[in-house]
């Protein structure tokens, strides 16, 4: 089993990036993961619309101001990681609810869903990441629920907010969204107690042609790995489909993984989300809920951390996009849940 990997392994984690290779909303080192079989050679990239640095129309990102923690009344019920300033491990339960947790799961699924789509109609020239934050809280807290990322591990804000070059985990701050931006939303809610997960990358105005490819084949990547998941497929699956169809296009699967949601945010299966062999877990679960998230790359897959240690943004300043949906195992296929 997976939960042999005798690792530390915490998905919203403050430490100092040393790897190139980390979990889907967190760094960790994948050194001491079990890994067997031929290493495969990869097709060669075709139908890329090429880009350039001289193609950048914005400035490359700096850290704006970050307001103060906002509230969240006494009545929410609130997951237990708030009141530690310490990132949670990874839970080795699978997620499976049962028929009355089945309810209440898709019940925070579509909260998410409906707040990231609320979120996305905000993203235009001139609007500030923390007016979005803002505005994601409020919305969250008026439907009963409780952000899900305010908290987590010390993290300051209700949603992340990853512009252009920021691969995950952009804090929330003063900085406008200008013309030729894209930014990727995700957005978590703790509802009933249930977390509902999913992201997705916006554009901003006038965007480049060669950054709306990579947001489409990125949203692409994600629809073909939910295509090969059901009850007992191989997990080696999911990241195989990603990884052939962003090669197609000469683009760089970040070595994030998806992960377990449910009752806790993050728990295992850890899936992988570029091409992969078979590790100890090998098939879906009909029942099952998690994540797949993958992280597209236009440039080098380095990157580099900023000294707030959460916001992570490639090493060559080129663009990166991310889509993410919580889906349901069942028995001819996956159910979508992250939809409004």
């Amino acid at each position: 089993m997976l939960s042999k990997v005798s690792l530390p392994r915490s998905l919203f984690n403050g430490n100092r990036l040393a790897p190139t290779r980390y979990f889907a909303g967190a760094p960790a080192s994948f050194s001491s993961l079990p890994l067997s079989g031929n290493k495969k050679t990869c097709p060669p990239r075709i139908r890329r619309i090429q880009y350039t640095l001289e193609d950048r129309r914005n400035r490359p990102l700096t850290c704006g101001e970050v307001s103060p923690r906002l509230l969240v009344p006494d009545h929410i019920p609130k997951p237990p990681y708030v009141e530690s300033s310490e990132s949670p491990k990874i839970s080795s339960e699978f997620q499976i609810p049962d028929s009355k947790g089945i309810v209440k799961m898709k019940a925070a699924c579509k909260l998410a869903a409906r707040v990231l789509d609320y979120a996305g109609t905000l993203v235009r020239p001139f609007v500030t990441t923390d007016e979005i934050d803002k505005a994601v809280h409020k919305m969250v807290i008026e439907s009963g629920a409780y952000p899900s990322p305010l908290g987590y591990g010390g993290f300051p804000k209700s949603v992340c907010t990853s512009v252009n070059e920021c691969m995950f985990h952009g804090i929330p701050d003063s900085r406008q969204l200008q013309n030729g931006d894209i930014i990727n939303i995700d957005v978590a809610v703790y509802l009933d107690g249930y977390h509902g997960d999913t992201s997705k990358t916006f554009l901003c105005g006038d965007v480049n042609e060669s950054v709306i490819q990579l947001v489409k084949v990125t949203e692409e990547c994600l629809e073909k790995g939910i295509s090969v998941c059901k009850d007992g497929a191989s997990f080696s699956q999911i990241g195989k489909i990603i990884r052939e169809h962003a090669e197609k296009y000469g683009y760089n699967v970040e070595s994030f993984i998806g992960h377990g949601v449910g009752t806790v945010l993050h728990s295992e299966p850890l899936i992988y989300l570029h091409r992969n062999h078979d590790y100890e877990l090998e098939y879906m679960i009909e029942g099952q809920t998690f994540t797949l998230e993958p992280i597209l790359t236009i440039g080098a897959t380095e990157f580099v951390t900023w000294p707030d240690k959460w916001t992570i943004l490639t090493a060559d300043g080129s663009p990166a996009a991310q889509f993410e949906h919580t889906i349901l195992i069942t028995t001819t296929g996956a159910e979508i849940l992250t939809t409004s």
